[in-house]
């Protein structure tokens, strides 16, 4: 397992960390194969679990928790807010009054003291940045986490974060956690950028673009992904965006093939190659997924290997820029773009 410097912390992060998602109902992850996952992953040099109070409702932190009893310090705990929690108008969002019990809520759920990292899950356009980072500088201060960073921010939204943070002489976020993949590029032009002119650590989520790289889904193979029976349009192949992806499948898994690599291996070191991502986020959903996956830890790619994948989907190319997550709110809302 290699070790990076997450952004300048000075902490130091194992390459591939262990995200959480999966583990509770969404995944349909048992406590006993969270443990299991958990303690292989550890074993293998994993130091970084990140998980989200909204991951099955809070099953997910739980059973984190659970699972790392007694070893607490050997590892770095990233959890998150802002989505949902319930149907209640204010269980969710980035004020400092949601922030502040959201956090005791995963604290408990954890059964933890503190968390090293706590994440704003996705940009709250109702909320400003000087009311988050107050609240999330005084939680720091407050010795209930140790860092705090975003996910998923669109790049102007990082730029002004940091400003605000400056202005009001506040903490800063260290971190951003943004969805990057072979297929979806699209981070290249500018949060990454961005990212690395500020210093901050990059942990991306999807770098197995949710599945499509996992080397399960082939032209002329049933997709049976676990995402494929809660988000079937992600791959209906009668789609132009999926067809696409697909295309572009086929001819990675012959680079793959080339250089004795697994689809795997090859997503995982394209993501993990790039200076400005520390972290490929990792989310298996059993025992045999986490090895498939750990097999990558120490894959480096060549540079014909990397210009091969270029030229499949050149640098900065989203192949379905509708899944970004990142879309301003007036772009998916016409109500805020005609009033």
């Amino acid at each position: 397992m290699q070790y990076r410097t997450l952004g300048r912390t000075g902490v130091q992060v194992s390459t591939l960390a262990l995200g959480a998602m999966n583990f509770g109902k969404i995944g349909r992850t048992t406590r006993d194969e969270v443990t299991a996952i958990v303690d292989a992953a550890l074993e293998a040099g994993v130091n970084l679990i990140d998980t989200a109070d909204a991951y099955s409702g809070g099953e997910s932190e739980e059973m984190v928790g659970k699972a790392i009893a007694g070893r607490r310090d050997d590892l770095v705990l990233a959890t998150k807010a802002t989505l949902p929690m319930g149907d209640k108008h204010n269980r969710q969002g980035s004020s400092r009054r949601w922030l502040v019990t959201a956090l005791e809520d995963s604290l408990r759920r954890l059964g933890v003291d503190h968390v090293d990292l706590y994440q704003i899950h996705r940009w709250d356009p109702n909320t400003s940045d000087e009311e988050t980072l107050s609240a999330l500088t005084d939680l720091q201060r407050a010795g209930k986490i140790r860092y705090f960073g975003s996910s998923t921010f669109p790049a102007y939204r990082i730029v002004q974060a940091q400003w605000a943070a400056r202005e009001h002489h506040l903490s800063r976020y260290v971190t951003e956690q943004p969805s990057y993949s072979i297929l979806q590029r699209g981070i290249e032009i500018h949060v990454l950028p961005v990212t690395e002119q500020y210093g901050l650590g990059v942990m991306v989520w999807s770098p197995l673009a949710s599945g499509w790289l996992s080397g399960a889904i082939r032209e002329g193979r049933e997709i049976t992904t676990s995402r494929s029976t809660f988000m079937p349009q992600r791959f209906d192949t009668t789609i132009p965006s999926n067809r696409a992806r697909l295309d572009a499948v086929e001819q990675l898994a012959k680079v793959a093939d080339e250089a004795g690599l697994t689809m795997i291996q090859l997503a995982l070191g394209f993501v993990t190659a790039h200076p400005g991502v520390t972290s490929a986020l990792i989310g298996p959903r059993t025992l045999d997924h986490l090895h498939s996956q750990l097999a990558a830890a120490d894959t480096t790619l060549s540079a014909d290997v990397l210009d091969a994948i270029d030229a499949i989907v050149s640098p900065g190319t989203d192949l379905a820029a509708h899944e970004k997550n990142d879309a301003p709110p007036a772009l998916l809302d016409p109500s805020l773009r005609r009033r």
